[in-house]
């Protein structure tokens, strides 16, 4: 089962983080605690917070996990162990800024939009829908890997 999740304000680390590994993660840091418990509802989503005036309303009752810790390591290994997440599923397939799900494209497409070097070196590139932004594998990508495996093990 994917979950849908959607973060609240304290949390905009772990929802960068969890997008990485894939995740549908909304993330609005300034949205009220009302908009974000109508928008878990209208979307289905599960609200990922650290408020406890949040989890007291009667919408969000039944509908969120209470991330503890101040860090986003610990809250992230929460997060996956709760809900089961493979963190190597759909690494690195949704924009880590706006969530939407990337698409591939040619390389001839983001010439003038990467780096001379990028362009003459990778091959393969992934382009957000929504805010644009390209990406492709590189060395991040391999220190992004490293950091995972470092919060939740090899496993």
């Amino acid at each position: 089962m994917e979950h849908r999740f959607i973060a609240d304000a304290m949390l905009g680390r772990l929802a960068r983080w969890l997008r990485a590994l894939g995740c549908d993660v909304e993330y609005f840091p300034d949205i009220s605690d009302k908009e974000i418990a109508e928008r878990a509802e209208r979307e289905g989503r599960v609200i990922l917070t650290r408020d406890t005036l949040l989890i007291r309303r009667r919408k969000v009752r039944d509908n969120h996990f209470f991330v503890e810790g101040d860090h986003y390591p610990d809250q992230l290994r929460q997060v996956v162990r709760r809900f089961g997440i493979d963190p190597r599923g759909k690494f690195l397939t949704r924009c880590v800024e706006c969530n939407a799900v990337l698409e591939d494209c040619s390389g001839e497409s983001v010439r003038g939009k990467v780096p001379p070097y990028v362009f003459e070196t990778q091959e393969a590139f992934k382009i957000c829908p929504s805010c644009r932004r390209i990406y492709w594998p590189a060395t991040h990508r391999a220190r992004m890997v490293a950091k995972i495996e470092e919060i939740l093990g090899k496993a």
